[in-house]
């Protein structure tokens, strides 16, 4: 069946969403210690005399805010407008890949361009049918590109429930592998998980990032986690409902015995049990059975292969050792 909403889409592509946009302040040094303050980052390039802004800050400076910036154009409404019309109400940030050219210093005043750089086929997910739309933002201090930001989001009709006990279980919805995290994933599928370390100053780092956040290194290679490890903080989760979860459950913030932290559940005790400081261990639950065919959200590639997830399980007989 010939796809006429996405052959009116597609002819958006390579259309400017804005030009000659202008960053609403230059970069400073107060943004700079707010965002550090936030993601808990001591990063000492970033203050003092000769101080940086984070890499990852490259959207911050593009931000309008509530009163919007200068440049936009109406392409990306104008798309957004024949999604709405065709039933695709819906909207979920899917993915964002950035490039960073050189840094950006306080004082530098920001500018872009933005361009509407793909719209995909029709996509069936399970929050339902429609297309991923990618920008990709152009980012200049003066003539120079500093750094690129391509964003993704998948502008949805959202699928109908259809009758209950009889339907197969939804899959869970898989993991974003791009070129940053993919060996991280590759560890996981094989039972390892694997903490990147800086071969420059020997820094442990999670989650994968391009470069080390300790000195700036590019290089690294990786240790294995021995899979202990202890609650350091934690949540419980009781709402949305999602069909591929049973809520009530505990999402916990696990700090491994290597001094690193990551998000996973906590598994062996009920989720009121859950405490700071308990013990735990890893290991590797597979979730979902093969399918024949199905697009996934994520856009890893897996098909219908099953997923493979970390979790970490109370270490039984321990569950009273937390305070």
């Amino acid at each position: 069946m010939t796809d006429e909403l996405g052959a009116r889409l597609k002819t958006y592509e390579g259309r400017a969403a804005a030009v000659a946009g202008t960053g609403r302040d230059p970069v400073n040094e107060p943004m700079i210690r707010h965002w550090c303050e936030a993601m808990g980052d001591t990063n000492p390039a970033y203050e003092g005399p000769d101080a940086i802004a984070p890499p990852t800050m490259l959207q911050a400076w593009t931000m309008g805010g509530l009163s919007g910036h200068t440049g936009r154009t109406g392409a990306y409404d104008e798309l957004f407008d024949l999604l709405d019309e065709a039933g695709c109400t819906s909207v979920v940030a899917t993915d964002c890949e950035q490039e960073y050219l050189r840094p950006l210093r306080p004082g530098d005043e920001v500018t872009f361009d933005a361009v509407i750089e793909s719209v995909s086929e029709r996509k069936t997910t399970k929050l339902g049918t429609g297309y991923f739309v990618t920008t990709r933002m152009d980012v200049r201090v003066g003539p120079d590109l500093v750094g690129t930001h391509r964003f993704r989001i998948l502008k949805y009709a959202p699928a109908r429930p259809k009758g209950k006990p009889e339907e197969k279980r939804a899959r869970r919805p898989r993991p974003v592998i791009n070129r940053d995290n993919a060996g991280f994933w590759e560890g996981v599928r094989r039972h390892r998980l694997l903490i990147q370390r800086c071969t420059d100053c020997g820094t442990l780092r999670h989650p994968w990032l391009p470069g080390c956040n300790a000195c700036g290194g590019p290089d690294w290679d990786t240790v294995e986690a021995s899979g202990e490890g202890t609650v350091y903080s934690y949540v419980v989760m009781h709402h949305p409902p999602f069909p591929a979860f049973d809520p009530p459950y505990a999402v916990g913030l696990i700090e491994l015995a290597e001094g690193v932290r990551i998000v996973s559940n906590v598994v062996g005790v009920p989720y009121d049990k859950v405490r700071i400081g308990l013990p735990v261990r890893l290991e590797f639950r597979r979730y979902d059975e093969p399918q024949p065919h199905g697009d996934e959200l994520g856009g890893d590639g897996s098909g219908g292969d099953p997923l493979v997830l970390p979790v970490f399980r109370v270490q039984e007989g321990r569950e009273g050792e937390a305070g």
